[in-house]
């Protein structure tokens, strides 16, 4: 690493001959310059300015820093590539809890940025498991179903996205557990680990494929957001189910017009195989129902539509409880994050009829049609306990295929900070 070069705040414009510059320097010393309204906005793209230019290793001094804005920095200054240092401010507890925020993100962003060659589903799977195990080793226990034994434990969905690749789809079953008894589980956690989407015989174009390394995105969020949360010392029993697979066309591949039978009893009938995403998490869902968790929490990155409804810069949530939405809006301003509530209404779950079966798992037109993210949503929610709280992410922000003013190309790890406070205030 290079010699640390200094980051300080100040509320003062810079010297005249700077201009309207937002960024001053002075000698191994940079200066932001706060005018702006969205103070950790400009942070981070003061962050990203300077990672542009070329520093590698700052250390952020002087007054001002708190954990949002030194957050904010390091989600601006932080690359795929690696190689870069950000030494922390503060007193103890927010330097811990940075370092902390660090190490789940850092998780995250590998699991997310490395290429589907590398990580196939049981591999992301149990990468997982052997990462939130090193957090707890006595706490932590697990299970990985793949193969053909999918089949016979009727996880239907999963075993169907993935049956097309010759490397095995998987659902891993995760159990945090501090007590020392068979405790009630808290929350359940499920999240859609397609570690390579092609779209199936709906095939994606090549734009359109290039970034779908990152379709496991909600099962390295939900997975980080839970390791975090034990560094914290989670005092909750919290179950995890990443549903995991390839989404690849062969012989063997799953086709338009299949019906699944779920293992509630719903038939599915396959109009889109590009929309493998929420058969998958039906399979995770009924798992996290079984559990009798009484919050359960889905990340994915599901639907364009949501993109195209809240941008890249907000993650849109779902649920059928008002409270919930409430909730998940007050934890993610707490750290920081950006949701938007999208309408999720019964009859979303009726959006996507079948002459065939009980539902279609699509439209058949392209995106789905319009509000194509609520009627996923509503897809999903066939799957649910009504006896559990219910939250459903869609990760709109979770992934940005170039670099932007705020963002270098990749895993951005929005939505892991909320889920890990909502999981904190269990």
């Amino acid at each position: 690493m290079s010699e640390l070069f200094k980051v300080v705040l100040s509320h003062d414009a810079p010297a005249a001959y700077w201009g309207k510059a937002d960024v001053s320097f002075e000698q191994q010393t940079a200066t932001i310059h706060l005018k702006s309204a969205m103070p950790l906005r400009q942070i981070q793209m003061a962050a990203r300015k300077l990672r542009n230019q070329g520093l590698s290793a700052v250390v952020l001094a002087g007054n001002g820093w708190d954990v949002d804005r030194q957050w904010s920095f390091y989600q601006g200054f932080v690359t795929a590539k690696g190689g870069f240092q950000v030494e922390w401010s503060g007193d103890a507890a927010q330097i811990n809890e940075l370092k902390q925020r660090a190490i789940s993100a850092s998780f995250v962003r590998q699991l997310t940025n490395d290429t589907p060659e590398n990580l196939y589903p049981v591999k992301l799977a149990s990468d997982t498991a052997a990462w939130l195990g090193s957090l707890a080793p006595e706490k932590v226990s697990y299970r990985i179903i793949s193969g053909d034994e999918l089949l016979q434990q009727q996880w239907i969905g999963i075993h169907a996205v993935g049956r097309g690749s010759t490397r095995s789809p998987a659902l891993l079953e995760l159990d945090y557990n501090p007590f020392d008894t068979d405790a009630p589980v808290s929350v359940a956690l499920v999240g859609k680990g397609i570690t390579f989407d092609s779209g199936g015989y709906s095939i994606k174009s090549s734009e359109g494929m290039l970034g779908m390394k990152a379709d496991m995105g909600g099962a390295a969020t939900v997975a980080g957001a839970l390791g975090l949360a034990i560094q914290r010392g989670l005092k909750q029993r919290v179950k995890l189910y990443l549903c995991c697979a390839e989404n690849l066309v062969s012989g063997n591949a799953y086709k338009l017009g299949d019906i699944l039978t779920y293992k509630n009893g719903t038939t599915v009938e396959v109009v889109n195989t590009d929309a493998e995403g929420r058969l998958v998490l039906a399979d995770g869902l009924q798992a996290a129902s079984e559990s009798g968790a009484r919050f359960i929490i889905d990340a994915a990155t599901l639907t364009g539509a949501a993109v195209m409804a809240v941008s890249s810069q907000y993650n849109a949530i779902f649920s059928p409880q008002p409270a919930v939405l409430a909730l998940t809006q007050q934890k993610a301003a707490e750290v920081a994050e950006n949701v938007w509530p999208l309408p999720l209404d019964p009859w979303h779950q009726d959006a996507c009829p079948s002459a065939y079966a009980d539902t279609a798992n699509s439209r058949a037109v392209k995106g789905g049609g319009p509000g194509g993210a609520s009627n996923a949503a509503g897809f999903l929610w066939r799957f649910v306990t009504p006896q559990a709280d219910w939250l459903h992410i869609d990760l709109a922000a979770a992934f940005e295929d170039n670099a932007s003013a705020m963002w270098a190309a990749g895993a951005t790890t929005h939505g892991m900070l909320t889920i890990a406070q909502l999981l904190d205030s269990e």
